[in-house]
């Protein structure tokens, strides 16, 4: 049976992160909080909610988070017509899915943010199924997305390996029993990776790729 390769986007697949960045530091700007770009690059992989909670804390007002999200909505949507995958990219989810690997992408984007980062990977030939943050009812690091990529590729966690790039990943892929490997492309630490529980570190997509035989996708699926 075939094994699922379930991937993350952002920071993994394509050079977004710090895009997100600046569109939430401009977000919080105009909705009057001034939040540090560092700490809001460290909250990146999180769904909307969650990041401005964990930014602005739970004694925030609440009644701000619908704008202030949808202000980070409105521009991160300026960048979808030259959003960059990174090298190697949509070459590693070919190979995978030629060595028998089903490709789930799971994401909290969806809509025209996610079509708009599937154009940049251009790969959909490989893509087996898509878990969005649509189709479940928490985020990550909560295993839900991981499990129902699981579910749509057919196959147990034993089975599964998430590559992911943010802490928020790899405790995702944890607390899904399945293996995680992390990738440094969205600029978060190794040390901080693998104490969330990456099983393996790779510099980037193409890393990844020049050395597949080296990692958990060692051996054709199945």
């Amino acid at each position: 049976m075939a094994g699922a390769a379930i991937f993350d986007v952002d920071g993994t697949l394509t050079d977004t992160n710090h895009l997100h960045v600046v569109a939430w530091w401009e977000a919080f700007r105009q909705a009057g909080h001034a939040v540090p770009m560092p700490d809001i690059h460290r909250a990146v992989g999180l769904g909307s909610g969650d990041l401005i909670e964990r930014l602005l804390g739970a004694d925030r007002d609440p009644d701000q988070d619908s704008a202030i999200s949808s202000a980070h909505k409105v521009l991160y949507g300026t960048y979808f017509d030259r959003l960059p995958a990174f090298e190697g990219a949509g070459e590693l989810l070919r190979t995978l899915s030629g060595r028998g690997w089903r490709v789930v992408l799971a994401t909290s984007a969806s809509g025209p943010e996610l079509a708009a980062l599937r154009r940049a990977v251009d790969a959909d030939e490989a893509i087996w199924d898509t878990a969005s943050s649509d189709d479940v009812d928490e985020g990550k690091p909560a295993p839900e997305p991981v499990r129902l990529a699981l579910e749509l590729a057919g196959v147990g966690a034993g089975q599964g390996v998430f590559v992911g790039d943010t802490v928020w990943d790899m405790k995702a892929a944890d607390r899904a029993g399945v293996r995680a490997v992390a990738l440094l492309s969205g600029g978060i630490p190794r040390a901080d990776l693998e104490a969330a529980g990456a099983d393996a570190v790779f510099r980037d997509a193409a890393d990844l790729l020049a050395r597949l035989d080296e990692s958990p996708f060692g051996s054709p699926a199945g």
